[in-house]
């Protein structure tokens, strides 16, 4: 393989470097196409899926991202999650989750920000209650009781 030629093969499972979003230098996983992985995955730095996982993965302090060929079986816990293609499990993000267009996600989602671009598809339920009983106010909906209904 020449230097030009560091382009991954179809099918491997590769550590690349990258730059993160604090701009240093942060390893970066790629699960491509045609790789099938079952059961846990745990790690320290970035991934993306471009091919199936079924089972659950913890990357606490790092973006995991469903790439748009990407299929998802199980739970996925990260810092940022983005995703392309498809989740059937629940997602848990320390700081945000990001559905794009193409998403199709079925599953519970939980983190502080959470956002569904146009055309996504979700079925489950959101929480973004981060604060537990401190975010809880005297806010009560107008259909609450003791409220007044002409």
């Amino acid at each position: 393989m020449t230097k030009d030629q560091k382009e991954t093969s179809p099918g491997a499972f590769s550590g690349t470097s990258g730059s993160g979003s604090s701009g240093s230098s942060k390893d970066s996983t790629i699960i491509s196409k045609s790789i099938l992985i079952k059961g846990e995955i745990a790690g320290e730095e970035d991934l993306t899926i471009q091919g199936r996982v079924e089972g659950t993965m913890t990357l606490k302090n790092n973006h995991a991202t469903v790439g748009p060929s990407g299929h998802l079986i199980g739970d996925l816990h990260g810092k940022l999650i983005s995703v392309e293609g498809e989740v059937q499990g629940n997602l848990f993000a320390e700081e945000k989750i990001h559905l794009k267009s193409s998403a199709v996600v079925e599953g519970d989602m939980k983190a502080p920000v959470i956002s569904l671009q146009e055309g996504a598809k979700f079925k489950g339920r959101i929480d973004m209650d981060t604060g537990g009983a401190r975010q809880r106010s005297s806010f009560r909906p107008s259909g609450s009781p003791g409220s007044k209904h002409s």
